[in-house]
């Protein structure tokens, strides 16, 4: 609890520099940069204290000046892996473009940064830039006749396809993100036809095929636009 409370602290902006020791050289941005190149390459596992200390040049004492933990490094890292959501306003007014962008664009930042998926899961520190991805969302829908749980739960299910399709994809990185999990079946179809033979010719139609992610948010947003169009 301590940790998350630091790191709320820390990412929105109100803990001041270090007043003891030397001058401060680094920002929490270029610690967090670090920590994110290590667990892009290797995983979240790989990220410690010890070896973002390391390639920041520095001793992992001196790294505790800025962030006291993992806890607080990773929600950093999220922060900024994340990034600043979508300027939706550039987008169509209605409400289903708005939504469809920013899932697909939420989608690239899961996939380019797929050890974000295990960090923003349960009880946790939650950023500016993650609360102003919802905050978009939100406003997209406002003034649809939807209620304001409603609004939140479209958003919410968006997410859970969005994070379903990213963890699907993720092991197999040299892939098209929407190849990637009918590649790994494929594979584990060959040589069994006989036992799986719906799943085969499923494979094999080249209709829709490779289209996970813009099937299922066409499927979500029908859904939401029909809830939308019987209250009005």
């Amino acid at each position: 609890m301590a940790a998350e409370t630091t790191a709320i602290t820390l990412l929105w902006g109100q803990r001041t520099a270090p007043k003891r020791g030397p001058k401060p050289t680094l920002s929490l941005d270029t610690i967090a940069a670090v920590g994110i190149e290590i667990a892009d390459a290797d995983g979240l596992a790989a990220v410690t204290m010890q070896r973002v200390a390391e390639r920041l040049g520095v001793t992992k004492m001196a790294l505790y000046r800025y962030v006291p933990g993992k806890t607080e490094l990773v929600a950093l890292m999220v922060e900024l892996a994340l990034g600043e959501p979508p300027p939706l306003t550039a987008v169509a007014d209605d409400w289903r473009p708005k939504l469809d962008t920013w899932a697909r664009q939420m989608f690239d930042r899961f996939w380019a940064h797929p050890w974000a998926l295990e960090a923003t899961v349960g009880a946790r520190a939650i950023g500016p830039n993650e609360l102003g991805w919802l905050e978009q969302a939100t406003a997209a829908l406002t003034g649809t006749g939807l209620a304001g749980s409603e609004m939140l739960d479209v958003a919410v299910t968006i997410i859970g396809h969005v994070r379903t399709i990213a963890q699907q994809a993720a092991p197999a990185p040299a892939d098209a993100p929407e190849q990637a999990m009918g590649n790994t079946m494929g594979a584990l179809l060959t040589g069994r036809e006989h036992r799986f033979p719906a799943l085969v010719a499923a494979l094999a139609d080249p209709a829709g095929k490779d289209q996970a992610l813009g099937f299922g948010l066409q499927c979500i947003l029908d859904g939401v636009e029909s809830l939308i169009n019987r209250r009005n």
